[in-house]
């Protein structure tokens, strides 16, 4: 039973994964990779994925339908709770201020966090206003493409 679990967990982690890469975020595997995104100028979006149902239902359609807006941020990237630990780890170092929250946003700008889209304002929502509220802070922090 534990063997076939497994499997069924790695099909979803691959899903995950794929359906957020599809979508045009970068994923960062590695604390290196988060620091050297992360402190970059200009604005990043980073997705925290998961493998909960809001993560599946709510927040990666949410994050697949934000990067078409008029005003969005200079990087789409992605770190995966529960899975690339250390990388998770990292990115929630830049997030002062917020409790570790998966799924979740967060919008930085010059290595800064501006704000965050937490797993409260995720779960038990659509994902339009998911995205209403993530184009709301795009709205504040980042330049029209």
């Amino acid at each position: 039973m534990s063997m076939d679990f497994n499997i069924f967990m790695n099909d979803v982690v691959r899903q995950a994964r794929q359906e957020i890469v599809s979508a045009g975020y970068e994923e960062l595997k590695t604390p290196e990779e988060v620091d050297e995104t992360l402190t970059q100028k200009g604005t990043t979006l980073v997705m925290i994925n998961s493998v909960c149902g809001c993560a599946g239902g709510v927040a990666r359609p949410a994050a697949a339908y934000a990067v078409h807006y008029d005003k969005r941020p200079d990087r789409f990237v992605t770190v995966f709770a529960g899975q690339d630990k250390e990388a998770t780890e990292r990115a929630r170092s830049y997030f002062t201020g917020y409790p570790p929250s998966s799924p979740s946003f967060a919008l930085l700008k010059d290595g800064k966090i501006c704000t965050m889209v937490e797993r409260h304002q995720i779960e038990g929502y659509d994902p339009a206003t998911v995205v209403a509220k993530l184009q709301q802070e795009f709205d504040k922090y980042c330049e029209e493409v």
